[in-house]
């Protein structure tokens, strides 16, 4: 792409805009995009602008391209780490579980979870609990 047609191509665009701009100073983006399409369409846009105008469409969806690539990996990692955390938290919930039911098969006796903390545990109120060995 040579700078005489990207310039030219940018002038078409800052023309357009200024043609398509109210009184309060605004346009519409998608009136300003048909109209900048519309001028690039016309045959007797010099060659060289059309080059460059297809330049930077193809240099803009490659961006796209790359930028939804790049967010679909990072979205999958995401998950990933998130998936991980989920199975690290459901792991630690099934081994409190399981050291219960083991404790529960142990102190046939103890119908409550209170005092199975107490007496298989160790649990207080003021320094919560501690594991016994084998347990």
């Amino acid at each position: 792409m040579t700078a005489p047609a990207l310039i030219r191509l940018r002038g078409i665009v800052e023309q357009t805009a200024v043609d398509l701009t109210d009184a309060d100073g605004r346009f519409h983006k998608n009136r300003l995009t048909d109209a900048v399409r519309d001028q690039l369409a016309r045959d007797d846009l010099d060659p060289g602008v059309r080059a460059a105008a297809l330049d930077t469409l193809a240099q803009s969806l490659v961006t796209g391209f790359g930028e939804h690539y790049s967010d679909v990996l990072q979205w999958s990692r995401l998950s990933r780490r998130n998936r991980a955390r989920v199975d690290e938290a459901d792991s630690e919930i099934q081994e409190y579980a399981d050291l219960r039911a083991d404790a529960f098969r142990a102190y046939p006796d103890i119908v409550y979870l209170g005092e199975l903390e107490r007496v298989a545990f160790n649990w207080t109120e003021a320094g919560g609990q501690a594991h016994l060995p084998g347990l």
